[in-house]
């Protein structure tokens, strides 16, 4: 698998992640119950990191052999 392949996968994955927070959001709004809105405030926390980091990386993954890219610190060795 291509760098560039690789991209396109952590692309898709962000979008699926990206579409689960936004129904968790509209269900939270809908919710009348407090602990059920909490707890669905709590899967959208923990899924943001997971769509930020495959965001990153699909961006790092397209662009790695640019030479005029600067690369993310946080996946560089």
């Amino acid at each position: 698998m291509t760098l560039l392949e690789m991209s396109r996968e952590y692309g898709a994955s962000a979008e699926i992640i990206h579409a689960r927070v936004v129904e968790l959001r509209a269900m939270e709004r809908a919710q009348t119950d407090g602990e059920a809105a909490r707890r669905l405030r709590r899967r959208v926390a923990e899924l943001m990191p997971m769509w930020r980091e495959m965001r990153e990386l699909a961006a790092l993954t397209a662009r790695y052999y640019e030479r005029s890219y600067h690369k993310n610190e946080k996946y560089t060795l």
